[in-house]
């Protein structure tokens, strides 16, 4: 789950406000099930603040991880994504308990027991960022907003950060359950099949090109062909690859001889 509120349209904020709602409903739950009897002397109300902090603390710490990872440019799969944001999630969590423990009953949590706690608090973290994920993939799934007037490639680009609204759309390429914008402002992941994606772009002037890449047509710079294998070489240099079955319609559009 997203953790960088950034300012933006009403589907922007109803993205944030489900997230609030979302975190609000995990700390409940932890609450009520009290994982290792870790709040078990707290009153209800102190308990669910104390279980609510740490989901914020391990969803904040999860979704900067991935942000950084996002920007780093380097193509990361999701299930390795997930395994390392739990781990940064852990890490940061692990530390609050150690810093809510020292204050509640001033107490400091014994080293040789650290590994243990670290190991309790990951199984807990990885739950919670495979639940976030599922979420992400349905309850939070981006909303946009038609923009009157706007072409079909603003109207998708809507759904980005602020600084890609005004990008030029070079292409979107699948990467497991999310989509890679190719851009003029460089490159941002969001959670979309390309289905959905394409045929929010049914208007656009591009065609699918391999059964993972879809290419607007004045954001192809050059052809390359090698070993037999069509390619589309992009403005920002990188390559969409053509397959065999769309081959055809790449020619027809005037992208290739």
């Amino acid at each position: 789950m997203r953790g960088d509120f950034r300012l933006g349209n009403a589907g922007d904020w109803t993205r944030r406000l489900r997230e609030i709602g979302i975190y609000a409903v995990i700390g409940a739950f932890l609450t009520i099930i009290s994982p290792y009897n870790a709040s078990g002397s707290l009153p209800l109300w102190a308990a669910y603040l104390y279980w609510t902090g740490l989901v914020l603390t391990g969803g904040l710490s999860a979704e900067t991880t991935r942000t950084v990872m996002e920007r780093s440019g380097q193509k990361v799969p999701v299930p390795a994504m997930m395994a390392i944001m739990s781990v940064t999630s852990a890490l940061a969590v692990t530390a609050m308990i150690i810093l809510l423990e020292a204050v509640i009953s001033g107490r400091a949590i014994p080293p040789g027991y650290l590994p243990r706690l670290f190991g309790l608090v990951w199984v807990l973290a990885a739950a919670v960022t495979a639940v976030g994920f599922m979420i992400e993939r349905t309850v939070l799934a981006p909303v946009t907003e038609p923009v009157k007037g706007a072409s079909p490639e603003e109207t998708f680009l809507s759904r980005l950060p602020v600084k890609y609204r005004t990008a030029k759309l070079y292409a979107v390429s699948a990467e497991d359950h999310y989509l890679r914008i190719h851009t003029s402002h460089g490159e941002e992941l969001i959670l979309m099949r390309l289905a959905d994606a394409m045929r929010e772009l049914a208007g656009a002037d591009g065609l699918q090109v391999h059964r993972s890449w879809w290419v607007a047509k004045d954001g192809v710079r050059d052809t390359r062909k090698l070993g037999g294998k069509l390619s589309l070489v992009l403005l920002s240099g990188k390559e969409a690859p053509v397959s065999r079955t769309f081959q055809a319609e790449v020619k027809a559009a005037g992208l290739a001889a």
